[in-house]
């Protein structure tokens, strides 16, 4: 099913369920093949997990597209979930709204890295490395479609 397809979003939910299906599906090689294509692959919360190249509990990469560590839940448990106003340069002036659920957060970005947004107190919450993105909040749970359309115009460029 990922023939012929301009793009891909993986989205938040549970990544260690998400890593198991993956496996049973075979889905990896495939994914991996579309990234290698050129294809924009874009990770939400779950889905930054599964694009970090390193996952700071030691658990192994899934597809490692982006060189970055991520930590789950760092913020921590559902209770700590929270939204809040991401400053995000590359779609303008205006913040993003963040929905952050249970979410990830980079700890480590290597050098090919471009940090696309940070929070106040200066932790990663977005990155994009070649035509991968993530984002450790979820921008489909708004009204606000500026990454969506980022994502779009990357796959229109590949």
């Amino acid at each position: 099913h990922l023939r012929g397809l301009d793009g891909l979003i993986i989205p938040g939910g549970e990544s260690t369920t998400m890593r198991k299906l993956v496996a049973r599906w075979g889905l990896r090689d495939p994914i991996l093949e579309l990234a290698a294509s050129g294809a924009p692959i874009f990770g939400t919360c779950a889905g930054m997990i599964l694009l970090a190249r390193e996952i700071s509990d030691g658990d192994e990469p899934v597809f490692p597209l982006i060189d970055v560590t991520v930590k789950r839940n760092a913020f921590g448990r559902q209770l700590e979930s929270f939204e809040g106003e991401v400053s995000v340069p590359v779609l303008g002036d205006t913040p993003v709204h963040g929905v952050f659920i249970r979410a990830p957060v980079i700890e480590r970005v290597g050098s090919t890295v471009d940090v696309l947004a940070t929070l106040d107190d200066g932790r990663i919450v977005a990155v994009r490395e070649r035509n991968a993105i993530a984002t450790a909040f979820h921008p489909e749970l708004t009204q606000d479609h500026r990454f969506h359309s980022y994502f779009l115009n990357m796959a229109s460029e590949s």
